[in-house]
């Protein structure tokens, strides 16, 4: 809801677990992915690392419950470029979103 108050941001695709994420993210070639830490089949932490190897350039931001220095460290090991607390999604996702369309990282 909160992406779609935007007219400039098109929600492509969604997947309701890890291996239909990375699925989507291949057929779909998104310009930017939101990640769940939290999901079936497959945790984003897992999706996440595969869509960068098979797409590393898309920017890819976690929006999860999950938080902490641990979380983050392992986001960035990775290679994602940012992260939002559920919590705090209705106040900062729209401002990740455009950081990492900018190229930039988000990790407040």
């Amino acid at each position: 809801m909160i992406l779609g108050t935007r007219g400039d941001i098109e929600v492509c695709g969604e997947a309701s677990n890890g291996q239909e994420a990375i699925d989507k993210a291949l057929e779909l070639k998104p310009d930017l992915i939101i990640l769940d830490i939290t999901m079936p089949v497959l945790n984003g932490i897992g999706a996440a690392e595969l869509i960068r190897e098979a797409m590393p350039k898309v920017p890819i931001l976690f929006l999860s419950m999950h938080q902490g220095r641990q979380i983050i460290a392992e986001a960035k090991r990775i290679g994602v470029r940012g992260y939002v607390k559920k919590s705090d999604a209705a106040a900062t996702l729209l401002n990740a979103v455009d950081a990492l369309l900018r190229n930039e990282p988000f990790f407040p």
